[in-house]
């Protein structure tokens, strides 16, 4: 592992931590005994993408974080440390937010959209103005007597 620990001088190795996101998963990926393609899979990212990483070419996203800590059974506050998140950055997954900012099934496009909707209720304090109740006369299921 050489190369891979910030040597410091006077002999404090025993403090010494990876300099950098990507050598930190590849340190944790080889403690673990575990091939690129496993972590890759294990992560449900792509061999590639995780290569990049390592390699310090790509900044994965939180969520992406979040997938690569429980393959290799560490917090996902610990790879944002790496990544340089602050926690206060840290999304929370039980937040209506962090669910928003985490589900896959949703486009950035529509995170983005719900999110500022969301943030607009939240904003007025879930108050918002009634709208003003429909007219008898135009009910459907009401019949129209000529």
């Amino acid at each position: 592992m050489t190369g891979l620990m910030d040597h410091r001088p006077g002999g404090q190795d025993a403090d010494a931590r990876p300099l950098s996101l990507g050598e930190f998963i590849a340190m944790r990926r080889h403690a673990a005994e575990m091939s690129l393609r496993q972590l890759a899979e294990r992560a449900g990212i792509s061999n590639p993408y995780v290569s990049q990483i390592e390699r310090g070419l790509r900044k994965p996203s939180a969520e992406v974080l979040q997938a690569l800590a429980q393959a290799l059974q560490v917090s996902a506050g610990t790879l944002y440390s790496y990544a340089g998140i602050e926690a206060s950055d840290e999304v929370r997954p039980t937040s209506v937010a962090g669910a928003i900012r985490n589900d896959p099934r949703l486009s950035e496009q529509h995170k983005a959209a719900l999110l500022q909707v969301y943030q607009a209720f939240v904003a007025t304090g879930g108050e918002s103005t009634p709208a003003s109740p429909p007219d008898p006369a135009d009910r459907p299921d009401k019949e129209k007597k000529e």
